[in-house]
This record gives C-alpha cells, structure tokens and sequence, in this order.
C-alpha cells in the first residue's frame, strides 16, 4: 500500500493459458468470506484473472468494518477506493494478466465501492450488485461502463436506488444495463452459511437472502457485458 501497510488479498487463476482479463472482487459486509471466495472462483472459470481483497486488514474485523462503515455515512471512501486501486494495480503487474482488460465486480457494500472506484482510472467495467449509489451524480463523473442489479424487496437498495443509478448513468451518457428482479431482496447471489446465514436469515427490511433466478440472471448479465465492455 502507499502507506506502507498490507491489505490481504486471494488471488484466482483464470481457466485456460494466455494473457488473461482480470477482475477485482468486492467483498460485503461480511467480508472475505467463503461465498465471496465462491463467487470470485466462478470469474476464475469463466477467464477472469480474479483478485479478492480483504478490505479489512487493517485492524480487527470489528473496527475494520465500523470504520467503512463510518466512511460510508460521511460519504468519504477514499481510504477504501485507494485500497481497491493497490489491488487493481497488483492485478495488473501479473504475468498472465492483460493491464488494459480489468473489471471490478462489488456486491452489497462492496458493490457501492465498485461504482465509486469505476471512476478511477483503469477499469473497465463495473459491476454493482445491491450497493449504495449516491444521490449526487457529480460523484460519478468519469465512470467506466456499468452493469447492476438490484432487488424490488430490498426497502433500502431496491427500485429507487437502481432508479437512480440508470438516470445517474444516462445522463452522463455511460454504456449501462440496470435492473431490478421483482421477485428477490438483497444479496440474492450470496449463500453463506453458520452464523452468517443465520444472521442473513433475520427479517430486515433488505429482505436479505439468496433467488437462484435473479442470481442466475444477474450473473449471465455481468458476463455479457464484461464480454462487451472488458474481453
């Protein structure tokens, strides 16, 4: 880091020989977890260079997460996004990565930081599945290409948050496919297990859990526009 510190990171060879596209995948809240591990292996199959960061390496899990957390709220994720940057440019110093082909896929909390750090130069693409989007669409100038889906029974980042985002991106006139799955709420692609599952399980107003539809869909679509926008 440019601060001297460490930031873990697991790393995802893609299937196949050759120069690869690379993606960096964007834990949630729960951080590096098994199924982001899960997830990240599914890009490595599909031919993505995948690098997963633990953005909480920096201390323990419970004062990483309130300091994102209070990041979060002020609206101020420098620290956070210029993590995602030393991850990124990592990936790219690889052998068997191609540097000009690299995406960034986030998903709940790490799915508001891919859109803040699609802004940064040398991504791609962006994929923001569930995350936060923010209401001044000044803060998106210069994104890359996006591609989000979002839940209709999460009460926190549903219809109007993805309502945002498309009118965000179309102003700035940036390639994006936005979408909301009626049938799911929020993190529908994760399936985690022990005390996450059953903590994901709780009634929330996100109306948290997993849809094999819209997870089937929502990933068919990163693909395709990863293939369009970062192959």
């Amino acid at each position: 880091m440019a601060d001297g510190s460490m930031l873990d990171a697991e790393l995802f060879p893609a299937a196949g020989e050759g120069r690869h596209p690379g993606v960096v995948v964007l834990h949630e809240s729960f951080g590096l977890n098994d199924d982001m591990r899960r997830i990240a292996g599914r890009f490595a199959d599909a031919g993505y260079a995948a690098l997963a960061p633990d953005l909480y390496s920096h201390g323990s899990r419970i004062v990483c997460l309130s300091r994102v957390m209070v990041d979060m709220v002020r609206g101020s994720v420098a620290r956070e996004i210029s993590d995602i940057r030393a991850v990124r440019d990592a990936l790219a110093a690889r052998p068997e990565v191609d540097a000009e082909r690299i995406a960034v896929a986030g998903f709940c909390q790490g799915g508001g930081f891919a859109l803040i750090a699609g802004t940064q130069p040398g991504f791609s693409a962006a994929a923001v599945n569930y995350g936060e989007v923010p209401s001044d669409s000044s803060r998106l100038d210069g994104v890359c290409p996006v591609v989000a889906s979002f839940g209709a029974k999460d009460r926190v980042f549903g219809h109007k948050t993805a309502e945002r985002l498309e009118r965000h991106l179309a102003a700035l006139g940036v390639p994006h496919d936005v979408k909301t799955y009626e049938q799911a709420g929020h993190s529908f692609f994760s399936q985690v297990d022990g005390w996450q599952g059953w903590l994901a399980r709780m009634p929330t107003p996100m109306s948290v859990g997993y849809d094999e539809a819209a997870a089937s869909d929502g990933w068919e679509r990163m693909l395709s526009f990863f293939d369009e926008h970062v192959r």
